[in-house]
């Protein structure tokens, strides 16, 4: 706790004194009796406390979301106006939970719509604060919740969806990034039912990287989603993308994704396959690539799945590397948070060993900086992606 970690687990409580409802504000000392913090409580999970101040002056109420929330506005607007001109967009994160100062919010911005998560009972208990001052705070048509996620029923909160202030959203939400200074790729995002909030913003480097090798090269596109990467690689110069997704939802919308952007979609470049089978069955047709993107689900939630996780990321990667042309890239990543970059490597590692080929790590991807990482806080890193050329 002294080195500020936002996070009291239930094994480092000792006692609680008097009673407190699940997300109360409590006040945290230590054993000797020695002021910490004020943190949320919640007896219903594993992590029995989340750290909201460090400063004994300071109270949890309306005033600190305010200026935790503010905090947050003009740091991602500092990105937008001084960063560099590639980075401009009008869909970003605009909170980023404990990295941020506040332990289970979620906000991300699209274009003229804020959807928001509350992810712990802490958050959930101060929602209707949390969202007016949003609404005086950040300009927006509307602000949409989307807590429903796994991590709610550890907290013992049922999942929740809908309109909390403003105007409701429209079932697709058009957001753009710019590429480079001459080219601005379009998307439509639905809030309400996509993946995560709608959209992977985590992935906004990583589809910059694509764009810049892509030229001339034909690509598969693992986990395609919404069809994001397909539409940088085709920014890029790519020849052809096959884009694979059980999902039928997310493949019409990466159809719409890619006209949007001014591709005619053609036969047989929206595949509905399980990636791992499908990657075997392009190997027995003696099929070809010069760049493979995998972008998979988490593969773990617990410490308990590592092994096994580790075993299906070498499996995709594994095949993956073997369906490469001589000098192909290969642009893969785990979202898994309990799998470190360093585990990820020896993984990819064991991959090529398997796959009988040598790869060469051009470059590190990470979460762009909407997402930071609290120094205090590792856990806010989870991202991991590598560009590796095969020799």
């Amino acid at each position: 706790m002294l080195r500020m970690h936002p996070w009291i687990f239930s094994g480092a409580v000792e006692r609680v004194d008097g009673r407190a409802v699940p997300g109360a504000t409590v006040d945290v000392l230590t054993a000797g009796g020695t002021w910490i913090g004020r943190a949320s409580y919640n007896a219903n999970s594993l992590i029995s406390a989340r750290m909201w101040t460090w400063a004994q002056a300071e109270d949890v109420n309306e005033e600190l979301f305010a200026a935790r929330i503010d905090r947050a506005r003009q740091s991602r607007r500092d990105l937008l106006l001084n960063g560099p001109q590639r980075d401009r967009t009008n869909a970003l994160r605009l909170v980023y939970a404990e990295a941020d100062g506040l332990p289970g919010l979620i906000v991300d911005g699209y274009a003229d719509f804020l959807v928001v998560q509350f992810l712990t009972a802490g958050a959930e208990m101060w929602k209707p604060v949390i969202a007016n001052v949003l609404a005086k705070t950040i300009p927006a048509s509307g602000i949409y919740e989307r807590s429903d996620v796994e991590i709610r029923e550890k907290e013992g909160l049922a999942k929740a969806t809908g309109l909390l202030w403003g105007k409701e959203p429209p079932a697709l939400v058009q957001i753009w990034e710019q590429l480079d200074s001459t080219q601005v790729m379009r998307f439509l995002v639905d809030i309400k039912l996509g993946h995560k909030t709608g959209f992977y913003l985590d992935q906004r480097d990583g589809r910059k990287a694509v764009a810049a090798l892509a030229a001339g090269r034909t690509v598969l596109n693992a986990y395609a989603y919404t069809g994001a990467f397909a539409v940088a690689a085709y920014a890029g110069g790519a020849t052809h993308v096959v884009n694979v997704d059980t999902s039928e939802p997310a493949r019409r919308l990466a159809r719409l994704n890619m006209e949007l952007n001014g591709r005619t979609v053609l036969e047989g470049e929206l595949v509905d396959a399980d990636v791992p089978n499908y990657l075997r069955m392009q190997l027995q047709a003696g099929k070809r690539y010069d760049m493979i993107i995998l972008d998979p689900p988490k593969f773990t939630r617990s410490r308990a799945q590592i092994d096994r996780a580790a075993a299906g990321y070498k499996d995709i990667n594994m095949h993956a590397i073997k369906l490469l042309n001589p000098g192909g890239y290969l642009v893969t990543f785990s979202c898994s948070g309990l799998v470190s970059e360093d585990l990820f490597q020896k993984i990819l590692f064991g991959a090529s060993q398997d796959a009988g080929r040598d790869l060469q790590i051009l470059r590190r991807l990470s979460q762009p900086p909407d997402h930071p990482v609290l120094l205090s806080y590792p856990e806010a890193q989870y991202l991991k992606g590598f560009v590796c050329r095969a020799v």
